[in-house]
């Protein structure tokens, strides 16, 4: 008869294993590890409460890579974004919940389009999370992205399947030229994390996460200042655009869009840890206001 192992106690050796590792969410990471073990939900798990030796090697062999600071979304496969979920993996910047609030914004800016099809670019798409977001909750949105990594855009092309997102491979300096003034939204998760703060970066994102991804210039910055001149390039006159950028530089960012003079209303926003988290501004409208 194949012997069986009650669940609890693997949780809690995982649990405890995870927590001397560092990970904050010990819990969460715990269950998901088990579920993606055992392909068997939760409630199934707590109904059935025992595993298999095999399920448990298998348990054991996931935390092992978890414990090794390996991103719990690389070891699932999957990752959730606010109402979407999303296939991810080696090559693909991970996306977090943080960015979260800012589609939140950019979804109520589009909401508010009249009369018309609103028109929304994703710069810098990665896994293609905002623009799937973004999709899921504007189905009548005419959404364009663009993707600087191929192996990037391979994994946005497959979360983007299907929905009606267009999706280009290129550079956003040079990205839509055939869309400008006609956007109402650009978007854009950039590149933003300051070369001289690499040792301070998670050791998920500095060890997993595309360095593309991740740096842009000592201060983090190069990107971003990219942005301003894209969006003022593709944005209808009174069109929004709105950054993420690192907590150090809720200064620095809206400085930026200030120096460029074409954009009015300017203002960094907090995340849902209360902490500085992007930027958004209005471009100047056709009389200059």
């Amino acid at each position: 008869m194949e012997s069986r192992l009650a669940v609890r106690p693997l949780l809690a050796d995982a649990r405890s294993r995870l927590q001397e590792a560092g990970i904050e969410s010990v819990d969460a990471d715990a269950w998901a590890l088990l579920q993606a073990a055992t392909g068997r939900s939760r409630t199934e798990l707590m109904i059935a409460d025992d595993l298999s030796a095999e399920q448990a090697d298998d348990f054991a062999t996931l935390v092992a890579r978890r414990v090794a600071r390996e991103p719990l979304q690389h070891i699932t496969g999957v990752a959730y974004f606010r109402h979407v979920q999303l296939e991810v993996g080696p090559g693909v910047f991970v996306p977090r919940p943080e960015t979260e609030v800012m589609t939140g914004w950019v979804i109520d800016r589009l909401r508010e389009v009249p009369d018309r099809t609103p028109v929304v670019v994703d710069l810098c798409t990665g896994s293609g999370a905002i623009a799937r977001a973004l999709a899921d909750e504007l189905p009548g949105a005419d959404i364009h992205a663009v993707e600087l990594s191929e192996q990037a855009a391979h994994w946005a092309a497959k979360n983007l399947a299907g929905t009606g997102v267009e999706l280009r491979v290129g550079d956003m300096a040079e990205a839509f030229t055939d869309l400008d003034g006609t956007v109402d939204v650009v978007v854009c998760n950039p590149p933003y994390v300051p070369l001289l703060a690499w040792e301070s970066v998670q050791v998920e994102a500095r060890d997993h996460d595309p360095e593309l991804a991740l740096f842009s210039g000592d201060d983090g910055l190069d990107a971003i200042a990219v942005l301003t001149r894209v969006a003022a390039r593709l944005l209808r006159p009174d069109g929004w655009v709105a950054c993420e950028h690192a907590e150090v530089q809720s200064e620095a960012v809206p400085a930026l869009f200030a120096r460029h003079g074409g954009y009015r209303q300017i203002r960094d926003h907090r995340d849902l840890s209360d902490r500085p988290r992007f930027t958004t501004a209005r471009l100047a409208g056709a009389g200059g206001t």
